[in-house]
């Protein structure tokens, strides 16, 4: 999910001038000649005086009488074409012109199905996955995020465990351009203004060489695009100054001077201001936006209170001021993308950063963030815009999707709300979509050893038609725990539903969810917090350890790590061995506390505790003197160490996690099918009844269950389903040992020890005269 931060690497106050590109000496201001006088002249002809017209790019299709205002070449306005120029060269919507240039027409581009998604397929490529964060990795001195990535050595681990694809994380330049110099993320790089790869992590030659290394140990890499939003770099500034067709990338609407009055005024220092409710109000009544939309993500009183916000006045290439109003979902800085602006310069634009990743860096797969946003219309009187589980959404992630399949690659979604609304839009776009159906689930039944809650949104996913094998099931990443309740809060706030032996509204049981949470894993601990309305700023382990009853991570010493490997080993078993991708983290991988907080005290200063959850951590003992990753974030403390010193010990988690692994692929769970979450014994039993048939249907295929206690307590229960043959023997994947037979009444009784987990296997039983002749042997 969209990732609302500011970066760390960088601030306005050391961000780097650029240096503007020569411009003629003269700096007098030329007087504009009477338009009915002037001779017609384009932009292009201000541009290229020198060009023969037949070479230069075809004229507009109504002549243009705009002239040179000023040609002070330090004047960072529409009026100065070297600066327009400059930010033409850096636009990415220039960018994408030419590279769909180069492959149109090609026969490449007809090599490959993209009509349906084929989550099988995908998994097929790249099953178990490390999602990387580019500034909390520790490098060798020096090192490149991306040289670091495409080191041999952390391949060879990675192998070793059985990750076969590496998702970077946002790499590409983000953030803005204020003048002729940049200004750093407003969100953790996922404000891309560029196609280029930021110098902070590397460059195209880096990423290339990591696409050939993670090749020769049979791996893929996933990149990032953001069909929804950019962030303020050079096509935004284009778009202001009404330059071409700029303006159609963004739902951006130019208000008329007489109606200023009605914005409010920009601070000093800004460029932009949000708007408060009643003046969304009146901006809508008067119909120049759409106003009120289902949801204020990330709402903070003072600094969004609304999704829409008032640009300062901008001189455009005419030498007209303007002031636009301009939609954004997420912050300021990150202006919303139209796709059905009649330029489509909204589409050509994120298509063309697609293909630049698949293309020219070598990428097999992009994720989508903010995805399911790129739909607004205005609703009835009196109802909010309708902004969530729009048909356009739907129509350009299929545009998307199937572009990126045509030419190879597979997408994935990261689509926080409601399991309709990810069905329906995975039903034709995205391959895969992340895992916001039982993510805050299973982590609640290790935080109050219950699985209520996880078996009621798991049977909810499986009847609304949100297969597992369809999902990637994600442990930590960069992101909060957010309790991803959409479903239940909003969609289906007023359905009954039956929780806990009674009939609760889904709005109860959201309720009730976030409280347990928040009081779980907040209540007494003091190194996770609450993330504005979303979430909880946490790391796995530290939600163990809260779950365990710790109030200060100081307090954990040596011999409590085992009980909270123990869990996470827990936690991994679910993701894995059920259909779907498993991925995974660096924090996951050497078991990352949360940060102290006075250690990040100006990062969390506006509320962004997620800060604390995001520690520099060290993969490959890269250099384990680094107080501090490149980028400056601080180092966490490591529960269980580096992969090479992990694989030393049988009992480590790295260790551990092989065997989950190698489980997981030797009887092809990944693309199974899930056909049943039975009710349990016991109320820290989990049981995912699989049929192992690849999707194909089979009946006949070999029925799989996951068995899982998510308590510290030993747990002796019944298994029970009626998708369970009787008559079968019950063995376990990882012994071969006959551990229990289905009885005539479809169940079999089952011991777990604390935090365990088993991968059954249903079997034929041998038939007598075999066995007792076998035993004669």
């Amino acid at each position: 999910m969209d990732d609302s931060v500011q970066d760390l690497t960088t601030t306005e106050e050391s961000a780097t001038a650029v240096e503007h590109p020569s411009v003629p000496s003269e700096s007098a201001d030329v007087e504009e000649a009477p338009a009915e006088l002037a001779p017609e002249i384009t932009y292009d002809e201000q541009r290229y005086p020198a060009r023969p017209r037949r070479l230069r790019p075809r004229d507009q299709l109504r002549p243009s009488n705009l002239r040179r205002v000023s040609i002070d070449p330090r004047s960072a306005t529409g009026t100065n074409p070297s600066y327009v120029e400059w930010l033409v060269r850096q636009a990415m919507l220039k960018d994408a012109d030419v590279l769909s240039r180069q492959l149109s027409g090609q026969p490449s581009m007809w090599r490959n199905p993209y009509a349906r998604p084929d989550a099988r397929r995908a998994i097929t490529t790249a099953d178990v996955w490390f999602t990387a964060y580019p500034i909390s990795l520790i490098t060798r001195p020096g090192e490149s995020f991306l040289d670091a990535l495409g080191q041999q050595v952390l391949w060879d681990a990675f192998e070793r465990v059985g990750i076969n694809a590496v998702h970077t994380g946002p790499v590409k330049r983000a953030g803005g351009i204020v003048g002729w110099r940049e200004t750093p993320s407003v969100d953790g790089h996922f404000d891309r203004i560029s196609t280029q790869i930021d110098p902070l992590f590397g460059d195209e030659a880096a990423f290339r060489r990591l696409t050939d290394v993670a090749e020769s140990h049979g791996g893929s890499v996933i990149d990032d695009i953001v069909p929804g939003h950019t962030g303020k770099g050079a096509d935004f500034r284009l778009a202001e100054m009404a330059f071409k067709d700029y303006p159609g990338i963004y739902h951006m609407i130019e208000i008329p001077p007489e109606d200023w009055h009605l914005l409010p005024e920009v601070p000093e220092g800004a460029d932009s201001v949000n708007l408060d409710a009643a003046t969304e109000l009146e901006l809508s009544r008067m119909g120049y936006i759409i106003g009120e939309l289902q949801r204020v993500i990330f709402y903070t009183p003072g600094v969004k209170e609304t999704n829409w916000s008032a640009t300062a006045a901008v001189k455009g290439v005419d030498g007209a001021a303007r002031r636009w109003v301009y939609l954004h979902y997420f912050k300021e800085g990150q202006p919303s993308i139209n796709w059905l602006d009649p330029t489509f310069a909204g589409m050509r634009l994120v298509i063309g950063d697609a293909l630049h990743s698949l293309g020219d860096l070598g990428s097999s797969a992009l994720r989508l963030d903010a995805n399911g946003f790129l739909g607004v219309e205005k609703s009835a009187e009196g109802l909010p815009g309708w902004s969530e589980g729009h048909p356009l959404s739907h129509a350009a992630n299929h545009i998307i999707a199937g572009m990126v399949r045509k030419v190879g690659g597979f997408t994935f979604q990261e689509l926080n709300l409601a399991m309709e609304d990810i069905r329906d839009t995975g039903a034709v776009g995205a391959d895969l979509s992340y895992d916001f159906v039982s993510r805050p689930g299973y982590q609640h039944a290790l935080a109050t050893g219950n699985t209520d809650f996880l078996r009621l949104a798991l049977r909810e996913s499986l009847e609304v038609g949100v297969e597992p094998v369809s999902l990637v099931h994600g442990m930590q990443n960069h992101d909060e725990l957010t309790y991803e309740l959409v479903h239940w809060g909003t969609a289906h706030r007023d359905d009954v539903f039956p929780f806990r032996h009674e009939e609760m509204t889904g709005a109860q049981i959201a309720e009730a969810i976030r409280a347990e949470l928040t009081s779980a894993l907040t209540g007494e601990a003091d190194f996770n917090r609450v993330f504005t309305q979303n979430g909880i700023a946490c790391t796995t382990t530290s939600v163990i350890a809260a779950a365990q009853g710790f109030t200060s991570l100081d307090d954990i010493t040596e011999d409590d790590v085992p009980a909270i490997r123990d869990a996470h080993v827990l936690l991994a078993k679910y993701n894995a061995w059920q259909p779907g991708v498993f991925a995974l983290s660096g924090w996951d991988l050497t078991g990352m506390l949360t940060i102290p907080a006075d250690q990040v005290r100006d990062l969390i200063a506006t509320g962004d505790t997620r800060w604390i959850e995001r520690g520099a951590h060290d993969l490959i003992d890269a250099d384990p003197l680094a107080q501090r990753s490149l980028s400056g974030m601080p180092r966490g403390r490591s529960l269980y160490g580096s992969l090479p010193s992990q694989f030393e010990s049988p009992d480590s988690f790295a260790a551990q996690l092989t065997d989950v692994i190698s489980v997981r692929r030797d009887h092809g769970v990944a693309v199974a099918t899930q056909i049943d979450v039975p009710d349990v014994a016991h109320g820290a039993m989990l049981v995912l009844v699989h049929r192992l048939d690849e999707g194909s249907g089979d009946d006949a295929a070999t029925i799989q269950l996951t068995v899982l206690n998510f308590s510290a307590e030993s747990v002796d229960g019944t298994v029970h389903s009626a998708a369970l043959p009787p008559q079968r023997d019950v063995v376990d994947a990882a012994t071969g040992e006959t551990i229990a037979h289905v009885d005539d009444l479809q169940s079999f009784i089952v011991h777990l020890e604390p935090y365990g987990g088993l991968f059954l296997l249903l079997r034929e039983p041998e038939p007598e005269a075999e066995t007792a002749k076998a035993s004669t042997v």
